[in-house]
């Protein structure tokens, strides 16, 4: 009778997948010494993150955090220092039918100055992409690893910023 009950309580395995993401704190700048980073809304999400997204296969890890920065928030940037990384974990149907695939992600940010470009080219992943007061960024930012990285980010940017210095 045990056998019976452990057999009907057995559980699928899980099909297990590692994913690689990659992308930034995009920084600027801005008059009366305020420092504003770029955040944006994933389509069809209430959520406001920081841009990022998969590296291909082949690609350094560096370059595709540029690469999806660019793509999620129309801006052209330059990374500089790896800023940190965040892991969690998730489950994604590849297949309704099937279980859940449980996905171990880990995604690695650079600090990353704008050089060019416009908030409106962003890609169609994207719903919104915003300039933000850094302040306020560390509110909004809808996950807690996120928002510690952007506090992170203020550390470093507000002790390599001379005071006085005007946007430009």
């Amino acid at each position: 009778m045990a056998a019976h009950a452990k057999e009907g309580t057995r559980r699928h395995k899980l099909q297990v997948r590692r994913e690689i993401s990659a992308g930034g704190v995009i920084w600027r700048h801005h008059g009366d010494n305020r420092i504003q980073v770029v955040l944006v809304r994933p389509a069809g999400r209430d959520t406001w993150v920081l841009p990022k997204g998969h590296v291909e296969p082949g690609e350094a890890v560096k370059d595709a955090a540029v690469r999806e920065a660019c793509e999620e928030s129309g801006l052209q940037v330059v990374a500089g220092e790896r800023l940190g990384e965040v892991s969690y974990v998730y489950s994604w149907y590849d297949n309704r039918d099937l279980p859940p695939v449980r996905i171990f992600k880990r995604v690695y940010f650079y600090l990353m100055e704008v050089v060019g470009g416009d908030l409106s080219a962003h890609d169609g992943e994207i719903a919104e992409a915003a300039w933000v007061d850094l302040e306020e960024a560390t509110q909004r930012a809808s996950h807690r690893s996120e928002r510690q990285l952007l506090a992170k980010a203020r550390t470093l940017l507000l002790s390599s910023i001379p005071h006085g210095e005007e946007a430009s």
